[in-house]
């Protein structure tokens, strides 16, 4: 091929199973070059780089996706609208996964084959094109070569029992595990100007877990620490690896419907308190599915029967977390949702042994609640809200423990 090399290493294996290349360094998108298109009744996908870098693919099923992870993908100047020419293709996600690697995410309009893959590489300007087309296949054939490599670099390790964390004194500090909401391809609920609820949420994390830790009766954790992604599963395991005693998920979501405004604490439960709270809690689900997370495997029958009966005593637990919290808020004068405590199905909240709540800060759809968000002085008045709560829930805690027992 004149002037290029067509570098392909590793194997390519078609009908939509992994694939694998091997370059090095930091590439960045060219946006004005690269096209995803409709191609007969399958798709054209060319992605301009800077350079060449590994990648791999792979599809997953229901709904019908197909994956690209890189190392790494600066997307800066990309747009979803400019990117899809077509109706094969229903939508784009990209965004980093975890540090180091970069993932596109491509929503199919069907059942979708990888029929050729590669990276042509230019060893002048060491620009390069990875070129992808796919074609149209049956149900059951894409079923039945779908699904995502495993891998130590982005995948969760084999479960391993858990050690119980040593006892601790009573006066010892509660360690709480804070959650900042969404991260790198999931950027959460997003307004004009480019903030977006992933880097809101974090920065809170990091104002809230500072004022527990100088209370002196709290040490904190979080599931992120940058904008990266991290999966509802993996956002649960590694609140029981650090031994938690307390998790909290920030969320400043959109929500049209109803006019949601004001802070609002979620607890876990199988029928949503309403049609709104229904709404953020699929949402936050497809937030995975949408970040490529395979969920073939996810909510198994059996291990909901028996995880509903640890439950028992820590649903009670979390529901008198959700109302101290939305006491202290209260205190410091929210402002809160009309109804501030509400449920829903949230997987993130389904830890059996650690009481958990969800709190919506505010919403970015109301003009009142981004307002606040982006005020110091609003975010530190609400993190004294929850801390207030969570000292108040302590002590109301630690009250009701021998009570428990008996």
């Amino acid at each position: 091929m004149t002037g290029r090399i067509l570098a392909i290493i590793a194997a390519l294996f078609l009908g939509g199973a992994a694939m694998a290349q091997g370059f090095s360094g930091l590439a960045r998108i060219d946006p004005e070059q690269s096209r995803i298109r409709d191609a007969g009744q399958g798709a054209e996908i060319d992605l301009h780089l800077s350079q060449g870098v590994p990648y791999r693919l792979f599809t997953l099923d229901n709904p019908p996706r197909l994956v690209l992870d890189f190392q790494e993908v600066d997307w800066t100047g990309l747009r979803r609208e400019n990117l899809i020419q077509g109706e094969n293709l229903r939508d784009v996600q990209f965004g980093t996964y975890v540090p180091g690697w970069s993932r596109m995410v491509l929503a199919l309009a069907g059942p979708m084959q990888v029929s050729a893959a590669g990276m042509e590489v230019d060893p002048v300007t060491a620009g390069a094109i990875l070129s992808v087309t796919l074609d149209k296949t049956d149900a059951e054939q894409f079923a039945a070569s779908a699904g995502a490599p495993q891998d130590r670099r982005w995948d969760l390790p084999a479960p391993e029992p858990l050690t119980p964390a040593a006892p601790r004194d009573d006066n010892a500090p509660l360690l709480v595990v804070l959650d900042p909401g969404h991260g790198g391809i999931d950027p959460g609920a997003q307004v004009e100007g480019g903030l977006d609820e992933k880097t809101l949420m974090l920065q809170f994390a990091f104002e809230l877990g500072e004022m527990l830790v100088r209370s002196g009766q709290f040490s904190v954790q979080l599931t992120r620490d940058g904008d990266y992604f991290v999966s509802l599963e993996r956002r649960i395991a590694l609140a029981h690896q650090a031994g938690a005693d307390l998790f909290i998920s920030l969320h400043a979501d959109s929500l049209s419907e109803g006019g949601a405004r004001g802070s609002t604490i979620y607890t876990l439960s199988k029928e949503a308190s309403d049609k709104a709270s229904a709404t953020l809690a699929e949402r936050h689900d497809r937030s995975d599915l949408l970040s490529g997370t395979d969920l073939s495997a996810a909510d198994d029958l059996v291990t909901d029967v028996l995880l509903d009966l640890a439950r028992q005593e820590t649903q009670p637990r979390s529901e008198a977390l959700a109302r101290a919290i939305v006491e202290g808020l209260a205190e410091q004068g929210g402002p809160l949702n009309r109804r501030p405590m509400r449920s829903a199905g949230f997987s993130v909240l389904k830890s059996a042994d650690i009481p958990s709540v969800l709190i919506e800060i505010g919403f970015l759809s109301s003009a009142r609640d981004l307002k606040n968000l982006k005020d110091p002085e609003w975010r530190a008045q609400a993190a004294r809200g929850v801390l207030s709560g969570l000292i108040e829930w302590r002590i109301r805690d630690d009250a009701l423990r021998p009570l428990v027992r008996q």
